[in-house]
């Protein structure tokens, strides 16, 4: 695609220059590969898993985002093992579910537009030297090349579910890191909920009966924390039971572990919509 850049009376357009901006950008993300991974769409389970932090590209567009790829390794990248673990459960409980291809430095699909840290500039003492001074349609253009067509993704599996008459369950998946801002965190399992309880209560009281694990509600965060954005907006807007998991990341570094918490979760899952239907 073509855009002259240059007006007749050779003066700079900075509006077809954008255009051009934007035409590349699209092409350097979308050419080969989409935001959202979309798994077993059709799975026979009422759940339909998300995993907002799976993956960890960043678009030819934005180069290295500033960063050495053992920065990119680490926590403030992605969620270490999420992605690995969804699919396990998944594939044990014969779920859908939908992953998100692109780093959350690039843009956190857990955030909406105007939330502050949908783009950070800084991840736990971590400067990202191409996520400073943005402009607001760089933001933008991020906004709608990564969150708009995973969240998209997800309504359309929600949707196609509820117009089918059934009740999808939504899950998000997440993974915290047990050393964050030089504060040790212990917990194993953390279980969160926002306006609607209803799964987080009989999960918490399920897990409460497994001494081989520790587990809480509202932590290693809160909804103060802003950090449930893709539950209200599937979830509970839709008036669907919903629930966010975050285990703690080294928990699911290996396989074994991976093998070790879907089984867990899946256990619990199965059990809490036993007592809820």
């Amino acid at each position: 695609m073509f855009v002259n850049i240059i007006t007749e009376s050779g003066l700079y357009n900075p509006e077809a220059e954008y255009l051009y901006q934007m035409s590349e950008f699209s092409k350097s993300l979308v050419s080969n590969e989409t935001a959202a991974v979309v798994e077993n769409p059709e799975g026979s389970s009422r759940i339909v898993f998300i995993c907002e932090h799976a993956g960890q590209k960043i678009p030819e567009y934005l180069g290295s985002l500033g960063l050495d790829d053992e920065a990119m390794s680490t926590h403030i990248g992605w969620d270490i093992g999420a992605a690995a673990l969804s699919r396990s459960l998944s594939k044990q409980l014969d779920a859908a579910l939908i992953l998100q291809r692109y780093s959350r430095l690039v843009y956190d699909c857990n955030r909406d537009f105007d939330a502050f840290d949908a783009i950070v500039e800084e991840s736990d003492h971590v400067a990202i030297p191409h996520n400073s001074d943005l402009s607001l349609e760089q933001r933008r253009q991020r906004f709608e090349l990564v969150y708009q067509p995973f969240h998209n993704a997800v309504a359309g599996v929600v949707e196609r579910r509820m117009q089918a008459e059934e009740k999808p369950v939504i899950v998000t998946i997440h993974s915290f890191t047990p050393l964050y801002k030089g504060q040790r965190r212990t917990l194993d399992l953390g279980i969160l909920y926002d306006a609607d309880p209803r799964f987080a209560d009989v999960i918490s009281d399920l897990a409460d009966t497994d001494s081989s694990y520790s587990a809480a509600r509202n932590q290693p965060y809160t909804p103060k924390d802003g950090c449930m954005h893709t539950i209200i907006t599937h979830g509970i807007r839709n008036g669907l039971l919903n629930i966010m998991l975050e285990v703690r990341n080294d928990l699911i570094s290996d396989t074994d572990g991976q093998k070790q918490w879907s089984e867990r979760i899946a256990k619990l899952l199965t059990a809490a919509l036993e007592q809820l239907n």
